[in-house]
């Protein structure tokens, strides 16, 4: 092994940047959203980049990993699976945001760090991340345009200033922020967040940008807010209208059950969320989509590895996303750059971030595609100052725990998140 390219240094830096008051079924975004930029740096100075969440549970699992991975070489990913999964075996508890199961809190943990691992690969080899994933069969990754109903502004000081979005309750403010969103980014399809109003109401949001835009595909994402009656319902209503309904329930039973008679595929980033419900899935028919997410399935090379599952099995591919700033942007894009069976526009919360912490500021997507970032491994590299400001607002805003519906709660007292809402 070639000197120097051993982990010295391993440091995580907790952040908070501006998001703004989107609605979604579980209540409505914070002022803050909390994210980790993990740096791997070796003997030799190189610096690996990842990026996961902020929150306090997944933050205590990054730091207390971190120090066991000093002395690894980046190419041993076994090990670094093997490291992390003797800290943190046995533990279950999710962080807010993820679907709980028993393997998630390795999942993320070693997804954010064999992304910093598969960054140094990529400089130590001087080639992009993509081709060490087996080389890119695409040059642009198509992603999707992400509406939320939203409020004009936070609930009282948000310590920064308004979003210059506006307000967003009504079928014509969800039209213009379609136009926006379409204007500004090229996006050929358009997905909306549900669960926020009654599924009829979302319905007509729909038929409305419909009407404005005939040719793109549609989704709609209520989170698991409607019950199995309440989907059954609306389905007629659906028909010939989307290109996929994502997770309208729950639980893969219930998901099951609308399959057998919906129209338009089925589509999920929480009732499939690891390798072992795959088999549920397929048994019950419930999921004919499923959106990974590097974050929690596991990394880079486990989204390949569902891809594949994926092409054996049928089902379409494509990609989650939340509040999320540039390294994970670069991650998605150079995984989804080698991904044959990519069969539908990933998300991406991208387009409401005004903050970054890569140097050269925010990505930039054209005609609804981001281009492979140029450069060994992911291709983008820290701005410090910019870190560091971001950490400052990790300091003072308070937030460790990402908290919707107490959010919610500022604007409405008597708001109750259960699911299923409708």
């Amino acid at each position: 092994m070639a000197r120097g390219m051993r982990v010295a240094e391993v440091r995580v830096t907790p952040i908070a940047f501006r998001d703004p008051p989107l609605l979604n079924v579980a209540g409505v975004h914070e002022p803050w959203a909390l994210r980790s930029i993990i740096e791997v740096v070796t003997e030799d100075g190189l610096v690996g980049l990842g990026e996961t969440y902020g929150e306090e549970v997944t933050l205590a699992d990054l730091l207390a990993c971190a120090p066991a991975l000093v002395g690894v070489v980046p190419f041993d990913l076994n090990g670094v699976r093997r490291r992390i999964n003797e800290i943190l075996h046995g533990h279950d508890e999710a962080p807010a945001m993820i679907p709980a199961s028993g393997t998630r809190r390795v999942n993320v943990a070693f997804g954010a760090f064999e992304v910093a691992m598969l960054d140094l690969q990529g400089q130590f080899a001087g080639v992009p991340l993509h081709v060490l994933l087996g080389g890119a069969v695409r040059e642009r990754v198509p992603y999707s345009a992400y509406l939320f109903y939203k409020f004009a502004r936070h609930h009282g000081d948000s310590g920064y200033p308004t979003d210059d979005w506006g307000e967003a309750l009504s079928h014509a403010q969800m039209v213009d922020q379609t136009r926006r969103m379409v204007s500004d980014y090229g996006f050929g399809s358009i997905k909306l967040k549900g669960g926020v109003f009654e599924p009829e109401y979302e319905i007509e949001t729909l038929r409305a940008i419909r009407s404005a835009f005939p040719d793109h595909p549609l989704r709609i994402d209520p989170n698991g807010g409607w019950s199995v009656a309440t989907t059954l319902r609306v389905l007629p209503q659906l028909d010939g209208l989307l290109e996929y309904l994502e997770d309208p329930t729950g639980t893969l039973e219930e998901m099951g059950e609308v399959a057998k008679q919906a129209s338009m595929p089925l589509a999920t980033n929480m009732v499939t969320v690891e390798f072992g419900h795959i088999p549920k899935t397929l048994a019950l028919g419930a999921v004919q989509v499923i959106l990974s997410d590097h974050h929690y399935w596991g990394g880079l090379r486990s989204t390949q590895q569902l891809g594949h599952l994926g092409r054996v099995f049928g089902l379409g591919i494509s990609m989650h996303s939340n509040s999320h700033l540039g390294i994970s942007l670069a991650a998605m894009t150079q995984v989804g750059a080698t991904l044959p069976n990519l069969t539908y526009a990933a998300d991406s919360h991208y387009p409401w971030q005004v903050d970054e912490v890569i140097a050269g500021g925010k990505l930039r997507f054209e005609g609804g595609a981001l281009a492979l970032p140029q450069g060994p491994g992911l291709g983008v590299t820290l701005d410090r100052t910019a870190l560091a400001a971001l950490h400052a607002n990790f300091l003072a805003c308070g937030i460790r725990r990402r908290d919707d519906g107490s959010e919610m709660r500022k604007h409405q007292p008597d708001w109750q998140g259960a699911r299923p809402r409708f």
